[in-house]
């Protein structure tokens, strides 16, 4: 992968830093994107000479086209996209506000479709494109108060399968990771008896770290995976088999 331009969202922390981190190693120029200036000012410091860090908002077309207006300063355009950044805003259906539904859809399977629009006519006229959506095991076992997240998590493997069959005869390949629950800080907020009954569940009885994730990522991303597309893998510890 030496000399690939990758652009990872939600590269600032957690699951997306490690993705990152992990595409950087494999030789790419990695471009990672934020919310706030101070983020991507923390992903250019971890990227160092490896890549630079981008303030995105996925809901607002114009700081997409200003970050990647920023990007393409004496670079080729990004052949590995990344659409990792993600919200969630949970609730009961009940009690769930439209509000809240539609940030969650608009950011995590709106902003899917936005960048990867932008950034698919460079990789067609290259013939040669990496697209990896990250989803979640909540897509395919769904979770009590997560309508909203599941809904547009569900929704990006339908848009990974789709695209694929339009796109794989210009040599590009799109596919899905689906992390289980992972070391981030969102479970790190979980108290000891929460983080020991989920352990249970998990077939590998452990919650999965970040770099179990970017691993199955930079394969996706490989000319190893030159023959997947259309496929989402799921990285869950066995606590969903499907």
């Amino acid at each position: 992968m030496s000399g690939r331009v990758a652009l990872v969202t939600g590269a600032s922390r957690g699951i997306g830093a490690a993705i990152a981190q992990r595409l950087a190693a494999e030789g790419c120029f990695v471009l990672g994107t934020a919310t706030t200036a101070a983020g991507a000012a923390d992903v250019t410091a971890a990227l160092g000479e490896h890549g630079m860090g981008l303030e995105l908002q996925l809901r607002d077309p114009a700081s997409i086209d200003a970050a990647l207006k920023r990007a393409a300063d004496g670079r080729e355009a990004p052949s590995v996209l990344v659409n990792n950044a993600g919200i969630t805003q949970d609730n009961l259906l009940p009690r769930l506000g439209e509000d809240a539904w539609q940030a969650v859809l608009d950011t995590n399977l709106g902003g899917v479709y936005r960048l990867t629009r932008k950034l698919l006519r460079p990789m067609m006229r290259g013939r040669w494109g990496r697209i990896v959506n990250v989803s979640s095991v909540v897509a395919r076992m769904g979770n009590a108060g997560q309508t909203n997240y599941a809904a547009a998590k569900a929704g990006i493997e339908g848009f990974t399968r789709a695209l694929a069959q339009e796109v794989g005869s210009r040599g590009i390949t799109v596919n899905a990771v689906a992390p289980g629950f992972v070391e981030t800080d969102m479970t790190a907020a979980l108290g000891d008896a929460a983080r020991e009954a989920l352990t249970e569940r998990i077939a590998l009885g452990r919650l999965g770290r970040p770099d179990d994730v970017a691993a199955v990522v930079a394969f996706l991303a490989s000319d190893d995976a030159a023959y997947v597309t259309g496929e989402t893998v799921q990285v869950n510890g066995g606590l969903h088999m499907a």
